[in-house]
């Protein structure tokens, strides 16, 4: 009977283990589970999204590297990828910024080469001023080269134009420097123009500079004072005219 006995509890014993067994993980145990699941995931992401930060910094475009890089701290905090992006990150971003400044000021010219003009052919760069609220203005600073007027250098703007008595001193400040007379004169044909004596002069000191303010007389306005943002000219995209 002892026998029976003891036999039938081990038998209880087996099937309670087994109830238990088939009950599958606990609550706690599936959200570990579950957690441990994502930590790959996330982990698995940012070294995804690493991957195509380091993609673009090989490529030499740190905005969008940059963009990227404050993109995976922010979703992956406490990853490996999240600490490797934030040794560089600053000096990424640094980089970045000046890269879109270079953009703009070069975005700032517009350049036209083998131009059919007036009997000829013109290579000219142009640029609008930049007002105080960072929007463009409406007054061309123009350098040109024809074919049969030679190379020139003026302002452009709306009729009815500039103020010039034969010639006039026009004071032009670069880089914040202290203002300097440069001799100017209107166009005998009238156009809303006024040009700048000494071209060759000129364009030499354009290429080294950053800002040219010039002031000028309208005769609608009064006195205005033109600020340029010349920094991003490229003399290469504006060549001298092919020699026939």
């Amino acid at each position: 009977m002892r026998a029976r006995a003891l036999g039938l509890g081990l038998a209880a014993c087996a099937g309670l283990l087994l109830a238990a067994c088939q009950q599958g993980p606990t609550a706690a145990q599936r959200e570990a589970a579950a957690r441990q699941q994502a930590a790959a995931q996330r982990a698995a992401q940012s070294q995804q999204e690493l991957k195509l930060y380091h993609e673009m910094l090989a490529r030499n475009d740190l905005q969008l590297a940059a963009s990227m890089g404050r993109q995976i701290e922010q979703m992956y905090p406490g990853t490996p990828a999240a600490a490797e992006v934030s040794k560089g990150l600053p000096g990424v971003a640094a980089q970045a910024a000046k890269q879109a400044e270079r953009r703009r000021l070069a975005a700032l010219w517009d350049y036209q080469a083998g131009v059919p003009m007036a009997g000829g052919t013109q290579n000219t760069a142009t640029i609008y001023d930049t007002r105080g609220d960072g929007t463009q203005g409406d007054i061309q600073l123009v350098l040109r080269r024809h074919s049969q007027w030679g190379q020139s250098v003026y302002l452009y703007g709306q009729a009815p134009g500039f103020v010039c008595k034969g010639v006039c001193r026009v004071p032009i400040a670069v880089d914040g420097g202290r203002p300097h007379d440069w001799s100017a004169y209107l166009p005998p044909t009238g156009e809303p123009a006024l040009f700048i004596k000494d071209d060759a002069r000129f364009i030499a000191m354009l290429e080294k500079a950053k800002t040219l303010v010039i002031d000028v007389d309208l005769k609608q306005g009064g006195t205005r004072a033109l600020k340029y943002e010349v920094a991003g000219f490229k003399p290469k995209d504006f060549p001298p005219l092919a020699r026939h």
